[in-house]
């Protein structure tokens, strides 16, 4: 392995050069704005732009996915779900794992780079224009935010899978009026934006269910659970939620993922094979199914298609997500960055792998619980090696063993500052056996603990921005 550019370009790009020189210039404006990383709360800066544009939001219908973890691998489950009943979709997601065009997907796919830059070109001159009259500039999600809209309006699509960026109330994309609001699991994160309270995440994840929505509700904390409830009376709005209304009634694991029995809001739905490991991605599953039955008046014993649901399911890729990227020994990425995704992890590993020696390679942002992430991930892991995805708000290699030392003791510590360097010095101790004639068959490296680490370790196995 050598190493690679962990800027999140794609290790292989079938880009024209002029097209990728004017796709970096984009970037380069875009990256001179607010970063994701700091928000000023409040949608009327890009109210103000849809307004502009001809409020590209209303046309088409949407389904808009918040929670704090899931919500991509959801979206895409919706989107898959969608296309294979005849519809044509755009889906915007966020944080992309290689390329930003990623964020942008119409029919199922990245948005074109050279439509991606024409979009971006189409929305500037109405960017400066709510830039020159607000004290605070458009962020760089706010502008990609309407840039999605934009493209979705002028591709145009029969319906847009838009995912919430941070929190719900606050979020620019909350400038929808959502036929189907989606809540996946909520749990702690982001803290210095939403707080420590769990309930006051709650409420700010709510905020995305308007008046008479119909709402789709993963299982949830029961303080969660209330919260939400309480937003769906003062709205009138329709919920229905897993576990009660829909749900996993079976999960077996099989050769490249698992074979499902869900309960729709229309009934059963057997025989469902979905490429994806763990308990997490069923639930996943399970809510994507509830959330295109509600989007299209499923239930009271009327199903969707089941032979189009089979195939949505088997078509779905959720790349960064327990992605295996290579084997003997077996890689897999993962994107997990926050305890609860640290957990599903742990368990989808333990539940549906079976490995005679797993060592992790984790490179975390520094802002978030890493004492939390690496806790979660100790119990499945024989070692582990702390490095650096490469983004600025990576923690220090060094810094990153420093917390892990206390989980983990020091015999079972490594440093390796680069990911390229980690991923191979991780492969050679899984390899590693006890006694010469033992089988070194079974080893499994995972590398984890950030959607950039997920991304950057993609780019060095020369996959494509998916």
């Amino acid at each position: 392995m050598t190493a690679t550019n962990l800027a999140r370009e794609p290790a292989v790009s079938p880009i024209d050069p002029g097209t990728l020189q004017a796709l970096r210039e984009v970037e380069s404006e875009l990256d001179a704005r607010w970063p994701e990383t700091k928000l000023e709360p409040s949608i009327d800066r890009i109210a103000a732009l849809a307004d502009l544009l001809g409020d590209p939001q209303h046309a088409s219908p949407v389904i808009h996915v918040a929670g704090t973890n899931g919500k991509t691998s959801t979206s895409r489950m919706i989107d898959s779900l969608l296309t294979r009943i005849g519809l044509r979709t755009g889906r915007f997601t966020s944080p992309h794992l290689q390329m930003v065009t990623e964020r942008i997907s119409l029919d199922g796919a990245p948005i074109d780079p050279s439509r991606y830059v024409a979009t971006y070109h189409d929305v500037q001159p109405y960017v400066s224009l709510v830039d020159s009259r607000s004290d605070v500039r458009m962020s760089k999600f706010e502008v990609l935010t309407g840039m999605a809209f934009a493209a979705f309006a002028d591709a145009p699509v029969d319906v847009a899978v838009v995912e919430v960026g941070l929190g719900g109330t606050w979020d620019a994309t909350n400038i929808v009026d959502a036929a189907v609001a989606v809540i996946s699991p909520v749990d702690i994160d982001h803290t210095e934006f939403l707080g420590t309270e769990i309930t006051a995440i709650a409420a700010e994840k709510a905020g995305i269910i308007k008046q008479g929505s119909l709402v789709v509700l993963a299982e949830q904390r029961a303080e969660v659970a209330d919260v939400i409830a309480n937003r769906c009376a003062e709205m009138n709005a329709r919920c229905v939620r897993f576990g009660i209304d829909f749900g996993v009634l079976a999960a077996e694991t099989a050769v490249g993922g698992q074979l499902l029995r869900l309960q729709g809001l229309g009934g059963v739905y057997e025989e469902i094979f979905l490429p994806l490991h763990g308990a997490h991605q069923a639930a996943n599953a399970a809510l994507a199914l509830a959330a295109v039955e509600m989007f299209f008046g499923a239930g009271d014993q009327r199903q969707l298609d089941i032979e189009a649901v089979r195939a949505a399911f088997a078509a779905v890729a959720s790349p960064g997500r327990l992605e295996r990227v290579r084997s003997a020994p077996t890689i897999l990425l993962d994107a997990a960055h926050n305890p609860h995704g640290a957990r599903a992890l742990a368990t989808a590993l333990a539940d549906q792998f079976v490995f005679r020696k797993l060592i992790g390679v984790v490179s975390v942002m520094g802002d978030k619980d890493v004492k939390g992430i690496l806790a979660a991930l100790e119990p499945v892991l024989a070692e582990i090696v702390l490095t650096s995805n490469g983004s600025p708000r990576a923690m220090d290699a060094d810094e990153l063993a420093g917390v892990a030392l206390d989980v983990f003791g020091s015999d079972r510590i490594v440093v390796e500052p680069r990911l390229d360097d980690a991923i191979e010095t991780a492969v050679s101790l899984a390899e590693q056996t006890d006694a010469p004639n033992e089988p070194v068959a079974g080893a499994g490296v995972v590398v984890t603990g950030s959607v950039v680490t997920a991304g950057a370790a993609r780019a060095l196995f020369g996959k494509e921005p998916a």
